[in-house]
């Protein structure tokens, strides 16, 4: 009996620093995983990160994934941190036909890449063991939201085969407006209001086109790259599936850490 999965998920990842600052609730979030969250184990876990984004959907096809340090300036031991799952080429593969035989007229295939720090630091806190074979799906952020939705739908099948599908980004990703303060800002809020709102009533057509739905969308994401993995999550479960806001908290005034679980209906 093949293992199901019936949930998918978009984790909100944050600032790299996630990986060692205690500090950050959504840290001690990521680390109770199995224990409160989902104990299921998968047999592999495609990750869609806002930190891989192409013109065409790609997949990475590696029999070991390296550790991608993309970011700068963070403290030294940030550097020296390694995840080093196991690829899952064959995962990628069949990504890669369910795509194109949902009208996905190209998808790459990248031999080189590992894992970026929007799959890697949340799976270092999840799945400590690294003993999961993963694999990465770039965004393509000059598309739109139903794009992304579509995309995820076309992947939907992987859950009857045991993968765990799970969007990496922010529920809200303007990086220059972030401060040292305490409070929310009052756009930043009104936007993940918003967004709660809409995917805990289950107004996904409205989430697809947040652009023109939503309270100040251009602010909170200047480029979509770190919201899209939602949508693909969102498609993946299905029209009728369930959202829940899985955990909450805030970093820098701006920084939204909401964290969902699509639990498909049927």
């Amino acid at each position: 009996m093949a293992l199901t999965m019936k949930d998918t998920f978009y984790i909100s990842h944050g600032a790299p620093t996630l990986a060692i600052d205690k500090s950050i609730p959504a840290r001690h979030f990521l680390q109770s995983w199995k224990d409160k969250v989902f104990p299921q184990k998968p047999k592999a876990i495609l990750v869609i990160s806002g930190h891989w984004d192409t013109s065409f959907p790609a997949v990475n096809i590696v029999h070991r994934n390296d550790t991608i340090y993309d970011f700068y300036g963070f403290p030294d031991s940030m550097y020296k941190l390694k995840y080093p799952a196991p690829g899952a080429p064959e995962l990628a593969l069949r990504v890669k036909e369910l795509l194109m035989a949902s009208g996905f007229k190209r998808v790459d295939e990248d031999r080189d890449r590992g894992l970026d720090h929007g799959a890697w630091v949340p799976l270092m806190l999840m799945y400590p063991e690294a003993d999961i074979p993963v694999c990465q799906l770039s965004v393509q952020s000059k598309r739109d939201g139903n794009y992304h939705y579509n995309l995820g739908k076309a992947l939907a099948p992987l859950k009857d085969e045991g993968v765990l599908i799970m969007g990496s980004g922010s529920a809200t990703h303007n990086l220059r407006a972030l401060r040292m303060v305490d409070g929310i800002v009052p756009w930043a809020l009104e936007f993940d209001t918003w967004l709660k709102d809409a995917l805990l009533q289950g107004r996904y057509e409205d989430v697809n086109c947040y652009q023109e739905k939503a309270p100040h969308a251009k602010m909170a994401h200047p480029w979509p790259d770190h919201f899209y993995p939602l949508h693909v999550a969102m498609g993946a479960a299905g029209e009728n599936a369930k959202a829940k806001l899985i955990h909450h908290s805030w970093q820098h005034g701006a920084l939204s850490y909401a964290s969902y679980q699509f639990k498909s209906a049927s």
